[in-house]
């Protein structure tokens, strides 16, 4: 009997095209296809990066092929502000001491955090102090740090000469502002401090996601703390390891705030970044079209280098 309702169902066309009906009818309603309502809800998002991202980058790239200057008339220059880029010798100055400064910053950034999320991933008595002390830095934020950290650096009156001066490590009269490679420790070792909070919560949160009965059958097998870290927790944390890092190397090429508070790119160009010398050209030099080309190379040099850790870092199986 089920045979010949079969046979009749296939012999009927009225059905089979009331059948093909409802089923486009539960795919336009499906949430696995696209719908008039889908489109509506993404509409504000792409909406919102087509106003402020892709008109901006636009925007950017016509000023980048003039000369616009910030006061007075604009001539179009076509790509002579992207091929003045390799003889700019300023330029390359500052690149090669931003990556100095992102190579000074990122180990230690990464190990300290590390070392920080260790000790607070359990729960025990005063982590949460502990973790709310260390993550205070990054939440006060660089530029109020760098704020102090101008008047700790004052000879004489500084904390941090007088601290110097009290163990009989300097005279205390040590000028830190004004010298390059003094600034540039000053720097680095307010960053490090500050910034490793971030890392630590990040690692932390990894770290208090892996299950307590990895660590429970390594310990049955009779492996240390050390082995544990590197055969467990280590291996786990690689994304999360990877983003900490991606993170730090990203913010260190783009490092602005600390630089013009402390020195303002002092003394000389000897701390100078990317950022700040692009800045200069723009709003010091009020060379607006070349500042824009330099910007957009260093957008695409950002992005290479984050593509090229996302692939030196992803996950092989």
């Amino acid at each position: 009997m089920s045979t010949a309702l079969r046979s009749s169902h296939r012999l009927d066309p009225d059905a089979r095209k009331a059948s093909a009906a409802a089923r486009r009818r539960v795919g336009q309603g499906s949430l696995t296809h696209p719908s008039r309502t889908g489109l509506l809800l993404v509409a504000p998002a792409v909406l919102f990066v087509a106003v402020f991202v892709l008109v901006p980058l636009g925007f950017a790239l016509v000023i980048s092929l003039t000369n616009w200057p910030l006061i007075g008339s604009v001539k179009f220059s076509g790509v002579k502000n992207y091929t003045a880029i390799a003889s700019d010798a300023a330029f390359a100055k500052s690149v090669l001491y931003t990556l100095l400064y992102t190579v000074i910053v990122t180990g230690p950034i990464l190990v300290l955090g590390y070392a920080l999320a260790v000790l607070v991933r359990r729960k025990r008595r005063g982590s949460t102090l502990l973790r709310t002390i260390f993550f205070l830095p990054f939440v006060v934020g660089l530029s109020t740090l760098s704020f102090v950290t101008v008047l700790e650096a004052q000879p004489d009156s500084g904390a941090i000469n007088i601290v110097l001066r009290t163990l009989d490590i300097t005279d205390g009269t040590t000028a830190w502002l004004v010298d390059g490679p003094l600034a540039t420790g000053l720097i680095c070792v307010l960053v490090i401090w500050g910034v490793s909070g971030l890392t630590m919560m990040l690692l932390m949160a990894g770290m208090q996601a892996i299950p307590r009965e990895f660590y429970e059958s390594s310990e049955l097998d009779g492996a240390t703390w050390w082995q544990q870290e590197r055969e467990i927790t280590i291996p786990v944390l690689r994304r999360t390891i990877a983003m900490a890092v991606i993170i730090s190397v990203v913010g260190s090429l783009l490092a602005f705030t600390q630089f013009y508070i402390l020195t303002r790119g002092g003394p000389g160009t000897d701390t100078t970044t990317v950022v700040q010398y692009i800045y200069n050209r723009a709003f010091v030099q009020l060379q607006l079209g070349a500042a824009t080309a330099l910007s957009i190379v260093l957008v695409v040099v950002v992005g290479l280098v984050t593509a090229f850790q996302f692939w030196l870092l992803r996950e092989r199986d």
